[in-house]
Parts: structure tokens; C-alpha cells; sequence
């Protein structure tokens, strides 16, 4: 696994493909070529066999070259999680190799325009005749949508007598039929292609994965702790690159010429910046080590850590950033083109609060502490 080349390329495109708002097809080429999209499938099947902490790790290193990269791997990891999981044994014996070979990126379909991001109820309505799924899926967003080879979607489970009977299904997209339904053109993150998508067809009932309706145990399991651990990630790794880029033009010949690096105002704030930057690493290491230790993830007080850490990661992160900006000016922070790049850390970063919006865990983490009387700290 050729890790140098892989960051080189997503390197050397990272600019253009914000500019362009394009999937950076380089990076995903080189994933599927160096076994990165089977990084978390067992051995047994063919594929990396690696654990949370090392997507953690590689998540981090990609997001300080790119943080559109970084989410794309950190999601398709997710998804690929919770196949290795939760996929029955004939659908893992179909799906598991051919991930572990780099042939299939996939991208999630979760979201749903009546109700946003909201994971654990459906509006979309499926219907089976014993041997298939009849799926018409319509999602306001699908991260690399146009580019994947599988989708993971969420349904209302057939007969379902509640919007939270929610199953998750897996389809490949020889099986449905793929529409975009507009475009991309947001302020960051532009290169995730993260279009609106309409996904027809039918897949067979073995694609189910999980019990049906059963979606709130993948979610609880899989689906939420590593989308607030993967996302934290990229987010950290995203302006701990941004403040790297920083401190080597200040004490590079031209930063010393411009710059006193003996200012007690410049070095305040970047003692400041770094103080963000590790207490969100902390937070994340600890949230990680909770995670792969717990077997019950569903306890209020690993709740409440999984959102207080994608609260924190977003808040801080982007914060970071801004503070470089203020510290390095107008000219070196702020204008498109700088080598810093903390222009497009900044819009990157500024998608952060809003994915999956912290005023959402915010109100879960009030009612979560209510029923943590003891205050247990984890």
C-alpha cells in the first residue's frame, strides 16, 4: 500500500478540483489501486483488516492535503464497516472480496428531503414480493454519489407500522437505475460532488443488511460512531495542516521578513491555535479508545462523547483556521491562491457545524445529560 503516492496525487489535484467543484477521480483511482477501499475488510476476504483508530490515522493525513479527500475515504470506510458487520453471510461473501479488490466505492443514501440527515426515520417506502426490493429513492445529498459503484440506502421497511421501522439495503449500481437531480456549487467541501440523487431498481432481499427495520442498531454501532470519529478527523487533520503550512513560512526566510516571530501577539495566537488543535486531538484519541472498548455504545455517557467530540472538532477546528487568517493577514490568509491555503481550509471547515447540525446534538446531549445522574465520565 502505496500511501506517499496517494497523497501526492490528491495533493497535486486538491486545487483544482475545488476550483472545478469536480470528484477527484485521481485520489479514488489511486484508493482502489493501493487497497484503501478495502482497508477495513478482514484479511480473510482479502482486505486490510484495519481497525477505527488506523482509518483515524490515515483520515488525519489525508484531510491536511485535502479535506474533500479525507470525508470521501472516512464515508466509504463507514459504509464498508458496516457491511463487514452487519451484512448477512451470503451478501459478505459476495460484496467483502470485491471491496478488498478496490472495485467498489460506496456512497451513502440516507438523507431524505422531508427530513434532512435525521438517520433514524424514513419516508421513502419500499416494496417486496418475497424475492426483491422495489426501491424509489429520492436523497437531497450523496457524497461521491455519481461516482460510486454501490449505494448503502435507508428505507421504510416494507409493512412498517412506524417512520422509525428503518432498514438499511445495499445496491449495486448495475441494479438501479441512477439520476442526478441537480447540482454542486457550495461554498466547500466542493469536491465531495455531494449531489441530489434519484436511485430506481430492484436488488434482491439478500442485499438487506441488518434485521429489517433494524437500522437503529447500525446506527448506534457503526454508522454514528464513525461518522463523528471519521468526520472529527478530517476536520482536525484539516487545520492541524493549515497551522503547519503556517508555522513553516514563519520561520522560513520569507515569513521571517514579514513577520517578528517574537511578537507576543503573534505568538499568543498561535499558542491559541495549537491549544484547539490538541484538545481535539485529546478528545478524539479518548472517543476512539471508548469506542473499540465499549460493547454497549448505546450508554448516555458514550452518547454524550460522540457528539461532544463532533460539537468540539467543528467549532474548534474552524475557529483555528479563522485565528491563522487574523494572525497571517489578508494577503498570505485570505486570498484564493496563497500556498497557506487557509482560504479553502476556512470554507472547508465552515461545513463542519452544519453536518449534521450541532444545534440537533446540542438539544440530544441536554436531554442525554438528564439521564446521567451520576455523571459518568468515560
Amino acid at each position: 500500500m502505496n500511501l506517499d503516492e496517494l497523497f501526492a496525487v490528491t495533493a497535486e489535484h486538491a486545487a483544482r478540483t475545488d476550483r472545478e467543484a469536480s470528484f477527484p477521480v485521481e485520489a479514488l483511482d489511486a484508493m482502489r489501486a493501493n487497497g484503501m477501499l478495502g482497508f477495513v475488510v478482514p484479511t480473510e476476504h482479502g482486505g486490510g483488516g484495519g481497525s477505527v483508530t488506523e482509518v483515524l490515522d490515515l483520515t488525519l493525513r489525508l484531510a491536511r492535503e485535502d479535506m474533500s479527500v479525507a470525508m470521501i475515504f472516512t464515508m466509504h470506510c463507514q459504509q464498508a464497516l458496516a457491511l463487514v458487520r452487519h451484512a448477512n453471510p451470503e451478501l459478505a461473501a459476495q460484496v467483502l472480496p470485491r471491496l478488498a479488490r478496490g472495485e467498489l466505492y460506496l456512497a451513502s443514501v440516507t438523507t431524505e428531503r422531508g427530513k434532512g440527515g435525521h438517520l433514524l426515520s424514513s419516508e421513502s417506502v419500499v416494496h417486496s414480493d418475497g424475492s426483491h426490493l422495489k426501491i424509489d429513492r429520492d436523497a437531497p445529498i450523496v457524497t461521491g454519489g455519481p461516482h460510486a459503484d454501490a449505494y448503502l440506502v435507508t428505507v421504510l421497511a416494507p409493512d412498517a407500522t412506524s417512520p422509525s421501522q428503518v432498514s438499511l439495503v445495499y445496491a449495486e449500481r448495475s441494479e438501479v437505475d441512477v439520476e442526478v437531480l441537480g447540482g454542486w456549487q457550495p461554498l466547500g467541501m466542493r469536491a465531495t460532488r455531494s449531489v441530489p440523487m434519484r436511485l430506481t431498481g430492484q436488488v434482491p432481499v439478500r442485499n438487506l443488511v441488518g434485521e429489517p427495520g433494524g437500522f437503529r442498531e447500525i446506527v448506534t454501532g457503526t454508522f454514528g460512531p464513525l461518522a463523528h470519529l471519521g468526520w472529527s478527523a478530517a476536520w482536525l487533520g484539516t487545520a492541524a495542516g493549515a497551522l503547519s503550512r503556517v508555522v513553516q513560512f514563519l520561520r522560513g526566510e520569507s515569513g521571517r521578513k514579514q513577520f517578528d516571530t517574537t511578537s507576543e501577539l503573534l505568538l499568543t495566537g498561535l499558542a491559541k491555535v495549537r491549544g484547539r488543535i490538541d484538545t481535539v486531538h485529546s478528545l478524539l484519541r479518548n472517543t476512539s479508545r471508548v469506542v473499540e472498548s465499549t460493547e454497549d455504545l448505546t450508554q448516555p455517557p458514550v452518547q454524550l462523547l460522540l457528539n461532544t467530540l463532533k460539537i468540539t472538532a467543528a467549532e474548534q477546528c474552524f475557529t483555528a483556521v479563522d485565528e491563522l487568517i487574523e494572525l497571517v493577514g489578508l494577503r498570505h490568509g485570505y486570498l484564493t491562491g496563497s500556498p497557506l491555503r487557509l482560504e479553502q481550509a476556512f470554507r472547508d471547515l465552515r461545513s463542519a457545524s452544519l453536518n449534521y447540525g450541532n444545534q440537533r446534538l446540542y438539544l440530544a446531549n441536554g436531554t442525554l445529560s438528564l439521564l446521567d445522574q451520576q455523571v459518568r465520565l468515560v
